[in-house]
């Protein structure tokens, strides 16, 4: 939808009395961003709520960093907080859901309400340069040999690289609930731990380590796509004999008990954003494959995607 034909939509709306003048084009949003500075949702947060405003949808938007729980801590304050503002947004994705299974949290992804998913990522592990270990391959063998000296970096407890390293060890033959797993609460904590030598191996979206490989101070191992990365000359785990492959998506939530018209005013906002020069530069920036999924077919998805990772992760050993 073009700009123009957006903003006459949301104008005819809020003529109708469809439309609260709250949700009108030019409001102001604001942004939970459920982790702390530097990782992929604060990265996807601050992108969003830039093309937000260049599509001219929000005139500000402010940032609210929750760190903690896989995002469940964000969560909270989120659905106790914002209900039926209907300028309020929330950034989620795969890890949330994981971090919801493990963690059990007193509140529910299905008390707020899903907008659209925006982006898929897959991730990258990585050793610090000074390692002793070169390869996936030597991180494998000493697995086997000791589980639990291979400590795994990065994000909160359930969160993608945390199954695919649980995948990893059930694939090679190891006891997936031996694995020695370091959750931090954000990106930033993740990356200075791996160029401190705190953790083994690290995990995460390429994005967020691209930066430090180039640099030569972390050397990528593997890939958790099917197919070798465009651009990206790092072996996939399936090519070294390891049959994983796990996604990263990122979506983006609005407040509990808005009505179906707020509802679809945020998604047209949101799509709108996604059409803009400014996330046309952050998808490349990133390195972020756009996968635009809106209103109830993403709602679907979730719920798939819930219930298809509850089960691996049963399987894995890591819930009961």
């Amino acid at each position: 939808m073009r700009r123009n034909t957006f903003l006459q939509s949301l104008t005819a709306l809020a003529v109708a009395g469809a439309l609260p003048l709250t949700a009108r084009a030019g409001g102001n949003f604001k942004l939970m961003l459920p982790a702390n500075p530097g990782g992929g949702w604060d990265t996807t947060g601050r992108a969003l709520g830039k093309a937000l405003q260049d599509a001219k949808v929000a005139d500000t938007v402010t940032y609210d960093n929750k760190g903690g729980a896989a995002g469940a801590i964000g969560l909270a304050q989120f659905v106790n907080s914002a209900k039926g503002d209907p300028n309020a947004l929330m950034v989620m994705g795969a890890v949330m859901l994981g971090g919801i299974i493990t963690g059990k949290p007193p509140v529910s992804l299905s008390q707020a309400t899903p907008l659209a998913r925006l982006t898929s990522e897959y991730n990258v592990f990585v050793l610090p340069a000074n390692s002793p270990l070169k390869t996936m391959a030597d991180v494998v063998a000493q697995l086997k040999k000791d589980p639990g000296s291979v400590k795994w970096g990065g994000g909160s407890r359930g969160s993608t690289e945390h199954i695919a390293a649980a995948m990893i060890a059930q694939k090679v033959g190891v006891d997936p609930a031996r694995i020695n797993y370091v959750a931090f609460r954000g990106g930033g904590e993740a990356t200075a731990a791996i160029l401190g030598g705190n953790v083994t191996v690290g995990g995460s979206g390429y994005s967020e380590f691209a930066e430090y490989i180039a640099a030569g101070k972390m050397r990528a191992i593997a890939v958790t796509s099917g197919e070798r990365l465009p651009g990206i000359d790092v072996p996939t785990l399936k090519e070294q004999g390891i049959g994983v492959e796990i996604g990263n998506w990122r979506g983006v939530y609005g407040a509990p008990g808005i009505t179906a018209a707020q509802r679809q005013a945020l998604i047209d906002g949101i799509v709108a954003a996604l059409k803009s020069p400014s996330w046309a530069e952050s998808l490349k920036k990133n390195d972020w494959t756009p996968a635009v999924l809106t209103g109830d077919a993403f709602g679907k998805f979730v719920d798939e995607e819930f219930a298809s990772l509850r089960d691996t992760m049963t399987r894995a050993g890591m819930v009961s």
